[in-house]
């Protein structure tokens, strides 16, 4: 009975969450283009920064309930499913996947860099307020370039005033998100217990997909109209902002624990995902047998949790 009790609130924690995430992201999108900022800033900060937003919040939530090592699982498991499951459908979906721009420019050699960063980070479990301020920084760097690059794009002159709605639902949707991440690690804690299963597997896993499943609809909904490109970006963007977002500000709350099992297994996959995932997309696009691969990987991941959950 404890155990349908609780996996029922994680799953309506996880998705209050989900919901109230996109409520946030709308609102402060909105918000933003009636302050004349542009469309791209705001691609790559707010709606960028939102993507991560579930992952962040359980993140931080974790560390003042002291299961700090669900953060780890959350950003490794995160960013394992958004390559093998969320780019693998994709590739699936659509027979060939066109890149519309070399996104071996500044974008995957960031990407590679953070994953380096993060398996050299974690080579001691420890992860030190040093090394979170470190990859706090690397994130500023990304954004400083991403607004260099886009220096000529003109403000939008004149837009509608939001209403009393957006910001109604702005300070609705940052409360629901904090309150379903404080539930969604309760129910883990306790369904960890129960079962007698190290939360950081359950964070690999249903913490992790469920954090990726707006990558997953938006990724799919865009290879279903044709821009299957998009998911590509949505991939890397959210990758980056789990590695430097995800870990480093969640570092400043408090210690983070490493589990022992992490280096064994997990983080080398994870590090094997984002190096394969530069190679599938060096000559600018994936094609459907590319997207199987990735989905077999998928698969070995979730067959790795299910071994070593028992």
């Amino acid at each position: 009975m404890d155990t349908a009790l609780y996996l029922g609130l994680f799953v309506v924690s996880l998705a209050v969450l989900l919901k109230a995430s996109d409520w946030f992201i709308d609102s402060a999108e909105r918000v933003g283009l009636s302050l004349g900022i542009s469309p791209f800033i705001i691609g790559v900060t707010i709606v960028a920064f939102g993507t991560s937003l579930p992952e962040l919040a359980t993140s931080i939530a974790s560390v003042f309930s002291g299961e700090s090592e669900i953060v780890i699982g959350n950003v490794v498991g995160s960013n394992i499913t958004n390559i093998a499951l969320v780019l693998g459908l994709a590739a699936v979906v659509v027979k060939k996947i066109e890149l519309e721009y070399n996104i071996w420019h500044i974008d995957m050699p960031y990407l590679w860099g953070s994953a380096f960063l993060l398996w050299l980070a974690l080579r001691d479990l420890h992860f030190s307020l040093f090394e979170g301020i470190l990859f706090t920084l690397g994130i500023i760097i990304f954004l400083a370039y991403s607004f260099q690059s886009q220096q000529g794009e003109e403000k939008l002159e004149s837009m509608v005033k939001p209403g009393w709605k957006t910001y109604a639902l702005l300070l609705l949707g940052g409360g629901l998100v904090y309150l379903g991440a404080d539930y969604t690690i309760f129910a883990i804690k306790k369904l960890s217990a129960i079962a007698g299963i190290n939360p950081e597997i359950i964070a690999l896993s249903a913490v992790a997909l469920g954090t990726s499943l707006p990558e997953v609809i938006v990724s799919l909904n865009a290879a279903q109209r044709g821009k299957a490109s998009i998911a590509v970006g949505n991939v890397l963007g959210s990758n980056i902002f789990n590695t430097y977002i995800v870990m480093g500000i969640p570092s400043f709350f408090g210690p983070l624990k490493v589990p022992p099992n992490i280096n064994d297994l997990f983080l080398p996959l994870m590090l094997a995902m984002t190096i394969l995932f530069g190679i599938m997309s060096n000559n600018r696009k994936i094609t459907r047998w590319e997207g199987a691969v990735l989905l077999m990987f998928y698969a070995f991941f979730c067959a790795s949790l299910i071994e070593g959950a028992f």
